[in-house]
C-alpha cells in the first residue's frame, strides 16, 4: 500500500507543478505538459514492479500511436475556446479526439497496427 500511495503522490506532483508553472508562464507550463512524463513515469513505475521488457516496450508503442491522434485537439482547442467558452470548447475538443482517434485507428489498420 505504501508503494501505491508514494506513485500517486508522484504523478499528482507533476500535474501540480505544470498547472503552477503555467499560471506564471504560458510557455514554460506549455512545455513541461508536453514532456512526456507521465510516460516516463509509468515506465519507470513497470520497471520497478519488474514488468516484462515485452510489456514496458508494448507501452511506450501504443502511447506513440495513441498520441497521434490527439494532436489536432491542441489545434482546435484555442480557436473553439475563443468562440463558445471553456466547457463547451473542452466537450467539442473531446469529440473531435475521439472521431480523429477512431479514423486514425482505421488508416494504420492496414498497416498491422491494431489500436482498437
Amino acid at each position: 500500500m505504501p508503494w501505491i500511495i508514494t506513485k500517486y503522490l508522484i504523478t499528482a506532483a507533476v500535474v501540480v507543478i505544470v498547472s503552477e508553472v503555467a499560471k506564471r508562464s504560458d510557455r514554460a507550463g506549455a512545455l513541461i505538459a508536453s514532456l512526456p512524463l507521465v510516460t516516463l513515469l509509468a515506465l519507470i513505475w513497470l520497471h520497478v514492479e519488474k514488468q516484462s521488457t515485452a510489456k514496458i516496450a508494448n507501452h511506450a508503442w501504443y502511447t506513440f500511436w495513441y498520441v497521434v491522434p490527439t494532436l489536432p485537439m491542441f489545434l482546435v482547442f484555442p480557436r473553439l475556446l475563443a468562440r463558445f467558452g471553456f466547457w463547451p470548447a473542452l466537450a467539442i475538443s473531446a469529440v473531435i479526439t475521439v472521431v480523429c482517434f477512431a479514423l486514425f485507428a482505421l488508416a494504420v489498420k492496414p498497416f498491422g497496427i491494431k489500436l482498437l
